[in-house]
C-alpha cells in the first residue's frame, strides 16, 4: 500500500513539473479568436428596441403590438441576395451533379485519366480510408442524386467541364450531358434547355428545438434530410400578374448579366434556407482546404426580431428605416422602391426591381430594408405571437405552420408594407416575383452592444 501511495505521489509531482499551470486552475487555452466580418455583411450590434407598431395601426391588423425585446449581435448581408450570387449556388450544384454523374460512368466503363475523354473526370480518390470524416460528409450530402453507392469518393475538380456540344470529348461524356437537358422535342430557337428539376440540393440539419424539448429523443430522429430543387421559378413574372405582358422579365431577369446585381426573386422559403446551407458548406470547404481553420458559424435566415431590429438601424420608434413618417426626402425624392401612386409603378423611377445597392442605406449600412423586394425570414406567421414570445431573441418558427413571414415590402407594394413594423406572410413553398431574401450569421461573442456601449 505504501509503495502504491509513493508511486502516486511521484506521478503527481512529474505531472506538475511538466505543466505550465503550476497546479493552478487556469482553464484550457485555445487559439486566440479574432472575429472576421463575412464578405458583403455588416455587423449589427446587439441591443434592446421597441418591436412592433410605434404609431396607429391604420390597416387594423393588430398583429404587432409594441413590446421591448433584446437581440444579440449578428452579421447581416448589406444587400438582398442578388441574381449573380444565387447563380453561384445554382452553378455549384449543377456542376457538382454533372461531375458526380461523369465520375460514376467513368468508373462503370473502367475509364481512368490516362484514357482521356470521360476518364479525365474519374474519381480522384478511390480509397476512402485516407479521407477524414469531414471530407466524407462534404462529399455525401450535396449531389441531389440520392444514394449512389459512390459516397465518400472525391471528385476531380481540376478539369473544366465542357458545355459546347462541338467540344464534347467522347460519347460517354455526351451521354451524361444529354440526360441533363430537356428532350429535343421540347427545345425551340435551336437551343436546348437544362431540365431544372434534375438539379437538386441535399443537406442534413438537426432540429435542435425538438431535441431540447424532448430529452429522450434519439439523435437520429432529430436529424432532418432535405432535398430542394434549386432553380428559381421564372414563371412568377407571368403568374403574379394576370392579363399583363411580363415575358421579358420571365426570359431574362435571372439569366441575363444585365440583371446580375438585382435581387433574386422566384425563390421559395425552402430554397432560401437551402442557399444558406450551401453558403455555409462553401465557406467551410475553403476554410478547411486553404487555412485548416475551424468551421465558421452557419449562415441562416434572420429571425423576425433580428430583421426588424436591423431595419430600424438604431432608430427607436421609427416608421421607416430612414426614420419617417414620410416616404420622400426633403428634395422631393422617394426613399425606396415601391408603388407610391395607384397604377403608377414608375413614379419612384423604377418599374420593377432596382439594383440591390440602390437608394441610401440605413444607419447600419443596410440597403433596401424597405421596398425593392420583400424578404423571407425564419419565422412562421401567428398574429398573436408577440404576446407570448420571449423578450430575448424572440422567434416563432412552427414547422407545421407553412405561413412564413416576409418583411420590408416590395416594388409592387404600397407604403404601409414598407414600414419596419408591418408583417406579412407567404406560404413556404410559394415563389413570387416580389420576394427575395438576405442572410445573417451569428457574431461570436457578446461584447458588441448598441444600447450599453461596447463592453
Amino acid at each position: 500500500m505504501k509503495k502504491f501511495m509513493l508511486l502516486t505521489a511521484v506521478l503527481a509531482i512529474l505531472a506538475s513539473c511538466g505543466s505550465k499551470d503550476r497546479g493552478e486552475l487556469v482553464g484550457v487555452k485555445g487559439k486566440k479568436w479574432h472575429p472576421e466580418k463575412p464578405y458583403g455583411m455588416e455587423l449589427i450590434p446587439g441591443g434592446a428596441f421597441i418591436m412592433g407598431k410605434a404609431d396607429d395601426d391604420l390597416a387594423g391588423v393588430h398583429d404587432a403590438p409594441a413590446k421591448t425585446v433584446t437581440v444579440r449581435a449578428f452579421y447581416m448581408d448589406a444587400t438582398e441576395i442578388t441574381n449573380s450570387e444565387y447563380r453561384q449556388f445554382v452553378n455549384w450544384v449543377r456542376d457538382s451533379i454533372l461531375r458526380t454523374k461523369l465520375a460514376i460512368l467513368a468508373d462503370e466503363v473502367g475509364k481512368v485519366p490516362e484514357d482521356g475523354g470521360i476518364g479525365e473526370y474519374a474519381f480522384k480518390d478511390a480509397d476512402t480510408a485516407n479521407m477524414s470524416v469531414y471530407e466524407k460528409y462534404m462529399f455525401e450530402n450535396y449531389t441531389g442524386l440520392g444514394e449512389t453507392g459512390y459516397e465518400g469518393r472525391k471528385l476531380n475538380k481540376d478539369v473544366d467541364l465542357v458545355y459546347d456540344t462541338a467540344e464534347y470529348p467522347d460519347e460517354y461524356y455526351t451521354e451524361v450531358m444529354d440526360t441533363m437537358y430537356l428532350p429535343l422535342e421540347e427545345s425551340y430557337n435551336g437551343k436546348r434547355t437544362w431540365d431544372v428539376k434534375k438539379f437538386k440540393f441535399q443537406y442534413n440539419y438537426m432540429d435542435i428545438q425538438e431535441a431540447a424539448r424532448n430529452r429522450g429523443v434519439k439523435r437520429k430522429d432529430v436529424i432532418i434530410k432535405e432535398e430542394v430543387e434549386i432553380y428559381p421559378d421564372t414563371t412568377v413574372w407571368i403568374r403574379d400578374f394576370s392579363y399583363s405582358y411580363n415575358e421579358p422579365m420571365h426570359n431574362d431577369y435571372f439569366w441575363h448579366d444585365a440583371y446580375g446585381d438585382y435581387p433574386v426573386v422566384g425563390v421559395t422559403w425552402k430554397q432560401a434556407k437551402a442557399f444558406c446551407e450551401w453558403r455555409t458548406i462553401n465557406k467551410n470547404t475553403y476554410q478547411k482546404s486553404k487555412r485548416g481553420s475551424a468551421m465558421v458559424n452557419t449562415f441562416r435566415l434572420p429571425s423576425e426580431a433580428e430583421w426588424e431590429y436591423a431595419a430600424r438601424g438604431g432608430l427607436q420608434a421609427a416608421t421607416y428605416p430612414w426614420g419617417g413618417p414620410y416616404t420622400k426626402s426633403d428634395r422631393g425624392c422617394f426613399m425606396a422602391n415601391f408603388k407610391p401612386v395607384r397604377g403608377d409603378y414608375a413614379a419612384d423611377q423604377a418599374l420593377y426591381t432596382v439594383e440591390a445597392k440602390s437608394y441610401d442605406p440605413n444607419d447600419y449600412n443596410l440597403y433596401n430594408m424597405a421596398g425593392n423586394v420583400s424578404e423571407w425570414v425564419n419565422a412562421s406567421y401567428d398574429p398573436s405571437s408577440y404576446q407570448y414570445t420571449s423578450t430575448i431573441n424572440p422567434n416563432v418558427n412552427d414547422e407545421e405552420n407553412t405561413r412564413k413571414i416576409v418583411r420590408g415590402g416590395s416594388w409592387k407594394d404600397v407604403a404601409y408594407f414598407l414600414q419596419v413594423s408591418s408583417r406579412d406572410y407567404e406560404y413556404a413553398d410559394s415563389a413570387r416575383s416580389y420576394i427575395g431574401f438576405r442572410t445573417v450569421q451569428d457574431y461570436m461573442g457578446t461584447q458588441v452592444t448598441k444600447n450599453g456601449g461596447d463592453k
